[in-house]
């Protein structure tokens, strides 16, 4: 069966959108998201609704989680950190009771017949596992679990290791990837990320999109900091 992973799509229709076309030319069988569904980005309602369409397990990730019950008051010092906060909870303002109600349904982890999928990790949607994770810490959060694949996103990382009998994957960020250009500095990439998962192999993709939609999508959303999103997007 080869199943396609997909996390942190981040309310990006135009990406979701190219992964899925592309996964189904691939000949996926399945689809399971990996949470971080509809905050930071400028399609909030239309990814909500399309991951319905599609019936697919959705793993509930740290913003989706955010989204149900957001605090009152959240100021902070950092200023793109600021705009990340006013994008998301514009992103809450657009979504709906029922949109709400399929958030709350997402689950902690999916649990499939040879695949383990969460967020951060199977304990928590904040924890990071990455490349460089020990190996003590990494067996702290996979505890109990020995799927053939354990995959999950939150970092925006691809990322592949072995760890017993399994594979640790994150496949990448659907809708907010990005890569280093240098002196700290970061750009997202005029792609997707995603894998899919077929008898114990992982094959990571990196699915073209139309960054001017994007770009587009944005700036006419009525989203907060338009124009501050868009700027780092690479057009080629």
């Amino acid at each position: 069966m080869k199943t396609a992973l997909i996390a942190d799509i981040h309310g990006n229709l135009i990406a979701l959108e190219a992964v899925l076309g592309d996964a189904e030319r691939r000949k996926v069988d399945r689809v399971v998201c990996l949470g971080d569904v509809a905050a930071t980005g400028p399609q909030p309602r239309e990814i909500v609704e399309r991951l319905a369409e599609l019936a697919c397990p959705v793993v509930q990730g740290s913003t989706d989680e955010w989204l149900l019950s957001p605090p009152e008051e959240e100021q902070v010092d950092d200023e793109d950190t600021q705009r990340i906060l006013d994008i998301d909870r514009w992103a809450r303002e657009q979504l709906e009771p029922e949109h709400l109600e399929l958030i709350a349904g997402y689950r902690p982890v999916v649990e499939l017949d040879d695949l383990v999928g969460y967020h951060g990790s199977p304990l928590s949607n904040t924890d990071s596992i990455l490349p460089g994770t020990p190996e003590a810490e990494l067996a702290r959060m996979l505890r109990g679990h020995d799927a053939a694949v354990m995959a999950g996103g939150h970092t925006h990382v691809v990322m592949m290791r072995p760890y017993g009998r399994s594979l640790v994957v994150n496949p990448g960020s659907v809708g907010m990837p990005f890569e280093h250009i240098g002196d700290g500095r970061f750009r997202n990439p005029p792609w997707a990320e995603y894998a899919i998962a077929a008898r114990g192999k992982i094959e990571f993709r990196r699915v073209p999109i139309d960054v001017r939609a994007v770009t587009s999508a944005a700036l006419e959303s009525g989203m907060p900091h338009g124009g501050w999103w868009v700027k780092d997007w690479a057009w080629s």
